[in-house]
């Protein structure tokens, strides 16, 4: 009878895997077949006025052939960064602000240096992706603009490929929930558990991925740095000037620890020094050689 029973079950774990993979690859194959339409209807579309009069089929797109997007609907993220330097940085800083959330964005980042004329400001603007350009312009009109760098990464594939992916791992997801409502006995349940945990896990870190994408598609980053009338841009200074001034802020640096550390040992010295002075004083003493009586010499005879 255990016997029957251990093959009994091997079978059964054997069926469980079987319908498992089954229902993995049809899940994939529905998928793939159902999303293709929705790739299609991005694709770019034909002129209406040629196609009035065309043979049927003559506008399709071949089979295997690339699929063509409009430019407007292409997942791009666009970065920025500009310099700017200004007359007062607080006040070209708090209207960047406003500049930003005026379009509906917000400030991720906002680090400042008070130094008179010398101050700086560096903020991380977060910009829907359809205002990068006029936003840009306007900060750029903050002051005289010394800096500008734009970049761009098409990620239309990638977010075309998470999508297909989402939507293959969802169905994956929901049919070991079907087969799991199913499970028969201790040992399908087991295994079916497992491998919907698994699939679940997966699914979860794909729909993270989906977000972290879209969050960058529809937000752009702009850093901006505004510099008062004095300040320096970063490795503006070269050279034996640059190095003299960081050599000379070393030994300033330097001189300042060791004051330091002298101002806090200086209390323990008077408080130790004291009583191992005044014992080593008292050592010596005891210890010095008593002196030897002089000897008189007796002047010589005549």
């Amino acid at each position: 009878m255990g016997a029957r029973r251990r093959v009994g079950a091997a079978l059964t774990a054997v069926g469980v895997a079987a319908a498992l993979a089954f229902t993995g690859c049809s899940s994939t194959t529905e998928t793939s077949s159902n999303s293709a339409p929705a790739y299609d209807q991005q694709a770019a579309p034909e002129d209406a006025a040629a196609g009035a009069g065309a043979v049927p089929g003559a506008g399709q797109p071949a089979a295997g052939a690339p699929v063509r997007f409009r430019v407007d609907e292409r997942a791009i993220i666009y970065t920025g960064s500009i310099t700017v330097r200004v007359d007062d940085v607080d006040r070209a800083a708090a209207r960047a602000t406003a500049i930003a959330t005026g379009v509906g964005g917000f400030v991720g980042v906002d680090k400042r240096t008070s130094d008179d004329r010398r101050s700086t400001a560096s903020l991380e603007l977060r910009i829907p992706a359809n205002r990068f350009g006029p936003v840009v312009d306007d900060l750029a009109r903050l002051g005289d603009q010394e800096q500008r760098d734009i970049s761009t990464q098409d990620v239309t594939e990638e977010a075309l490929d998470l999508d297909a992916r989402l939507a293959s791992q969802r169905a994956r997801v929901e049919s070991g929930r079907q087969l799991l409502a199913r499970a028969t006995n201790l040992t399908e349940l087991v295994m079916l558990e497992g491998e919907l945990a698994k699939r679940e896990a997966d699914l979860a870190s794909l729909e993270a991925k989906k977000r972290r994408l879209d969050d960058l598609t529809a937000l752009s980053t702009i850093t901006l740095v505004l510099l008062g009338p004095e300040a320096e841009r970063d490795g503006e200074e070269l050279g034996f000037v640059q190095g003299l001034k960081g050599g000379w802020e070393m030994f300033v640096t330097s001189l300042l620890v060791l004051l330091t550390i002298l101002g806090a040992l200086l209390p323990w010295l008077v408080v130790l020094g004291l009583p191992v002075a005044t014992l080593v004083w008292l050592l010596r003493r005891n210890r010095r050689p008593p002196a030897e009586p002089a000897t008189v010499t007796a002047p010589p005879q005549p």
